[in-house]
């Protein structure tokens, strides 16, 4: 184990800002802070090597063991961690009036004690591997954004810590070149064998990035787990919410007919929903439902459709996709359905306006308790 986290709790004088968390990470992975701002993220990411003391707990990073009660007490073991545990903020930090190799070298040489031939081949072979060799001996002020980023990650690592510490470190750059380094931190870990840990608020770099996702909400964590059990999965409106697009549906219990499956009436569309939380008849529930997950059926005005009626107001063009909003007849609710684009099937041709019945794949749907969304 990397990383083991246990009760840890954080106060900013009296205001608590961490509760009782508790967080495992494996060698080699990488795990994902995610969360809107104030949710806890850096503060989270900066206990790990303790640049702020929690109140209590305990941590066991890279073979460093604290009891966090007393950490403070123990400065040379803080000293230690910090060698085995690099870290990247946003900003980069980068010495200006020293140049790429220079910024490289100066920490394994006064922390490490290596010499400096033998730290100028290890941090030539990195800017190699981040092909950047060219600029070894360029100031940072003369390198793109997304160079100096990749020099601070280059410094962070040089050292060959076991963990890595990134704080929104790709959030200064734009779209493409964030992409283009989330490819090569990838590439990079995976060479390395480096636990990451990475701290984000964008949901797609989270997906893009991460072995795990630890979601945070309020300073507590709201749900951990794989990127798919999260998103196939979430354990509260608010994960359902944060991670992808989600449909809300009203449901009220009519029979338990298994102990994985009840009728109800969702919308008013009576039919099986597969859950194993407890509820009786007449409970309301909430049905989510991703975009994906929904169907569209063509109305024949002369048949029964155990659908939800409702019409199509917007229609979108979204390349691999098609995206239509789809109104309710009966209040007025409005849902999103995602479709793989396909010319050739006839379910394309659908029209802004026209009215539509809305039915989803059996077993696809996540049960809520009222509870559950608190």
């Amino acid at each position: 184990m990397a990383i083991s986290v246990k009760n840890l709790n954080f106060f900013y004088g009296s205001s608590q800002a961490l509760f009782d968390i508790n967080l495992d990470a494996q060698e080699g992975d990488t795990v994902v802070l995610l969360g809107p701002s104030g949710a806890g993220k850096s503060t989270l990411i900066r206990t790990l090597n303790l640049l702020e003391v929690p109140t209590s707990g305990e941590l066991h990073i890279a073979n460093n063991h604290f009891d966090l009660s007393q950490a403070n007490n123990n400065p040379k073991a803080i000293r230690q961690l910090r060698q085995d545990v690099g870290m990247v903020f946003q900003q980069y930090n980068l010495w200006p009036h020293l140049t790429v190799i220079e910024n490289l070298i100066e920490a394994p040489k006064k922390v490490l004690g290596i010499s400096e031939e033998e730290a100028k081949k290890d941090a030539l072979e990195l800017l190699k591997r981040l092909r950047l060799e060219e600029h070894a001996d360029r100031f940072p002020l003369h390198l793109s954004g997304g160079q100096q980023q990749r020099i601070a990650i280059a410094r962070a690592v040089v050292n060959k810590p076991k963990v890595l510490l990134l704080d929104e470190s790709l959030s200064a750059l734009d779209y493409k070149l964030r992409k283009q380094m989330q490819n090569e931190l990838k590439q990079l870990q995976r060479q390395l064998g480096i636990t990451f840990i990475f701290v984000t608020h964008d949901q797609e770099e989270a997906i893009t990035m991460s072995d795990r996702i630890v979601l945070l909400r309020k300073g507590k964590i709201a749900q951990d787990g794989l990127p798919r059990e999260i998103y196939e999965d979430p354990a509260n409106l608010f994960v359902a919410r944060f991670i992808g697009e989600i449909n809300v549906f009203d449901a009220t219990v009519i029979e338990r007919k298994s102990d994985d499956e009840l009728l109800a009436n969702v919308e008013g569309r009576v039919c099986d929903i597969h859950t194993s939380i407890s509820a009786e008849k007449g409970q309301k529930l909430q049905v989510l439902l991703r975009p994906e997950d929904i169907v569209i059926e063509e109305l024949d005005e002369n048949e029964h459709s155990n659908a939800i009626i409702g019409r199509i107001v917007d229609r979108t063009y979204k390349g691999m996709t098609l995206e239509s909003t789809v109104e309710f007849d009966h209040n007025g609710k409005r849902v999103l359905v995602s479709e793989f684009f396909n010319e050739d099937d006839p379910h394309m041709d659908h029209s802004v306006g026209q009215r539509v019945g809305i039915t989803w794949h059996e077993g696809w749907e996540v049960v809520l308790n009222d509870e559950d969304n608190q």
